[in-house]
């Protein structure tokens, strides 16, 4: 597996991904109107590729496949973190959160922040994260649940 920077030629990729990933891997966790709302985001995401382009986003990619994808904002907040779903449990994740963890600390950031799905929630706390609130946000006028979490630098 290699960890690139984000392309713009990423983005139809990185955008089937992340709808790919919440439909399947977090429909484990969230009703089926929950990941519904979420993946919907999807359209806006494509549409409007300079998210990606305005952080520092890094692409894992196995042969010509992107397997994950991640993305840090400047001050230090985890914005995305998504792996494919027949990738789950490979080290994926890890490998991006470490290089983008790195990022920002390397870049004078005191702490990050995320926040994190009920399915992500067991993998940063096992990183380091704790939870600073619960957390209910809307989409499309449905409520999911997440976690506000935040790790110190060491």
């Amino acid at each position: 597996m290699d960890i690139r920077r984000y392309k713009p030629e990423d983005l139809e990729e990185v955008g089937q991904l992340f709808y790919d990933t919440i439909l399947s891997v977090n429909s484990r966790d969230y009703a089926e109107e929950q990941v519904k709302a979420w993946a919907a985001r999807r359209e806006s995401l494509v549409k409007d590729g300079r998210r990606f382009l305005d952080s520092y986003t890094l692409v894992a990619v196995e042969g010509e496949r992107i397997v994950g994808y991640g993305n840090m904002e400047d001050g230090g907040h985890l914005d995305h973190l998504y792996v494919h779903k027949d990738c789950q449990g490979q080290g994926v994740a890890s490998a991006l959160c470490d290089r983008l963890e790195d990022y920002a600390f390397g870049r004078g950031a005191g702490r990050i922040t995320v926040d994190a799905s009920v399915t992500a929630l067991p993998f940063f706390l096992h990183r380091g994260y704790r939870v600073i609130r619960e957390q209910y946000p809307e989409l499309e006028g449905v409520r999911l649940k997440n976690y506000h979490m935040e790790k110190a630098r060491d």
